[in-house]
């Protein structure tokens, strides 16, 4: 079977494709920036990449136009607070008009349970995105699921960022809303089940797992599963922007994502009864289970996605594309060049590469994580995105308040575009560079500042720049780890 799989990069499509593929069919992935998706390695042969945007009209010269099933997983939940619902309409649109100029037979659309009289704007939104499917030519099958538990989606590593870090928590009013979350592998089983199956056409089911629970519940059942002991109380007095704030100082959501999922939450998600599981042969796995299978892939260093490294954590930034290609004039430019004597150069690509996370910038942490809580104060996102995996390494993966342009493991360079808030713009350029039989480590910081505010900044910085930068490439260089990883780039 030929497949169209839209939000190749995002969450849900990074754990959908490698099932695809074992499956044994080709897959079409869709990113907007081609040269940068990376292919699983030794699947060449059955992934075809479509460089496409869908919040334009689609260029038909250049589109796919033989496929079977188009999987819709496009969401800008986190994009914006207010503009998410024009952008959404755009896009689904545009797929329309696109998906109808091809000999595809269904669009199966993953969205939200949208059950209750009221509904939040986000959940407005994904309503009308499947009613504008719906009203297409090709035949719709739309599966509506709650919030999804798995290592790396947004829902589960807001709970875990709560629990694990407040023995005690004053919560808002809405953790007493219900919900019936479901398990990821349960959700790509539902996926993968409806595929080309006529009686689905045109139909939409509410997924989840036979928990109903309240969000209290579920911080309290993700306690157990860690073998934890928490308290939560629960206080009438904070208002959704109080707990959108709440949520954004405590865990590592943007506040765009923060404001949208309180929204949500206020409203209770229950699955409409349906007996799509049973005919499917699919038995959800309950909540705790779930918990459970999804910390032990954290242990493992298995995370295969997070929600963390697609785009849409990027706040306002829709497309990294323009940045990839660093600017050289009216800019300010701080270089290190430390030759690479205490370890070998892949060593040191190695040190490069597990840069940031839990093992930090390698010195002055305490500068770092400053400059992190300072960035969440004004709105960013701070460092407590971390990074996926502790050494692996691949384009377009969010690394602590920076993201990865390239990584490059061949030409052993690393590009970070800066994702705090900066007057201007920032990028810092890691390489090891050979020279006369020598090896060095080239560290590059870039920053062009907007106006006169970004120069007086960068004036006020430059002390720590000199005493953090100069240093940080002679801690990269010589530091050894217990164990030399093997790293990867994917």
């Amino acid at each position: 079977m030929r497949i169209l799989l839209t939000g190749a990069t995002g969450y849900i499509g990074r754990r959908l494709l490698p099932v695809l593929l074992e499956d044994g069919h080709e897959v079409i992935c869709c990113a907007r920036n081609a040269t940068t998706f990376d292919v699983p390695e030794g699947w060449e042969e059955q992934v075809d990449v479509f460089q496409v945007d869908f919040l334009k009209p689609v260029d038909m010269q250049e589109a796919p136009r033989e496929f079977d099933v188009a999987f819709y997983l496009i969401h800008s939940l986190s994009a914006a607070i207010d503009d998410f619902k024009s952008l959404e309409e755009q896009a689904a649109t545009h797929f329309n008009a696109f998906v109808e100029q091809t000999t595809c037979q269904q669009i199966i659309y993953l969205t939200g349970i949208v059950n209750s009289d009221e509904l939040s704007s986000h959940l407005e939104s994904r309503l009308r995105v499947e009613q504008i499917l719906d009203s297409g030519k090709v035949p719709l099958t739309a599966l509506r699921a709650g919030i999804i538990i798995g290592s790396g989606s947004a829902s589960f590593e807001i709970i875990r960022d709560l629990v694990e870090k407040l023995p005690v928590m004053i919560a808002p009013r809405w953790v007493s809303t219900r919900c019936q979350p479901i398990a990821i592998r349960d959700v790509i089983k539902f996926l993968m089940g409806v595929m080309l199956k006529e009686q689905y056409y045109g139909k939409n089911f509410d997924i989840g797992a036979e928990d109903i629970l309240t969000y209290k519940e579920m911080l309290l059942g993700y306690a157990r599963a860690r073998g934890l002991k928490r308290s939560l109380y629960v206080v009438p007095v904070m208002t959704p922007r109080l707990s959108s704030y709440w949520l954004y100082f405590v865990t590592s959501t943007t506040y765009e994502l923060a404001v949208n999922l309180v929204n949500s939450m206020k409203i209770d998600v229950i699955c409409r009864p349906n007996n799509l599981a049973e005919e499917l042969g699919i038995d959800p796995i309950p909540y705790e289970q779930a918990v459970a299978l999804a910390f032990d892939k954290i242990q493992q260093n298995m995370v295969v996605s997070s929600w963390k490294d697609s785009l849409v954590s990027s706040s306002d930034k829709a497309s990294l594309n323009r940045y990839i290609e660093v600017p050289e004039y009216g800019c300010f430019v701080d270089e290190q060049k430390v030759a690479i004597t205490h370890n070998t150069p892949d060593q040191v690509w190695q040190n490069v590469v597990s840069i940031g996370g839990k093992r930090g910038w390698y010195y002055a942490n305490w500068l770092w994580k400053l400059r992190g809580y300072l960035d969440k104060l004004v709105g960013g996102i701070g460092l407590r995105r971390g990074r996926t995996h502790p050494n692996r390494i691949h384009d377009g993966d969010a690394l602590d308040f920076w993201r990865v342009l390239i990584a490059d493991e061949d030409k052993q360079r690393l590009l970070l575009y800066a994702e705090m808030k900066l007057p201007g713009e920032a990028w810092l350029e890691f390489r090891i560079q050979h020279k006369d039989g020598q090896a060095y480590l080239r560290q590059k910081a870039t920053f062009r500042p907007f106006g006169l505010f970004g120069r007086l900044y960068w004036g006020a910085v430059l002390p720590f720049h000199y005493f953090v930068f100069g240093n940080m490439a002679k801690h990269i260089e010589r530091f050894q780890a217990e164990e030399q990883p093997q790293v990867k780039v994917f």
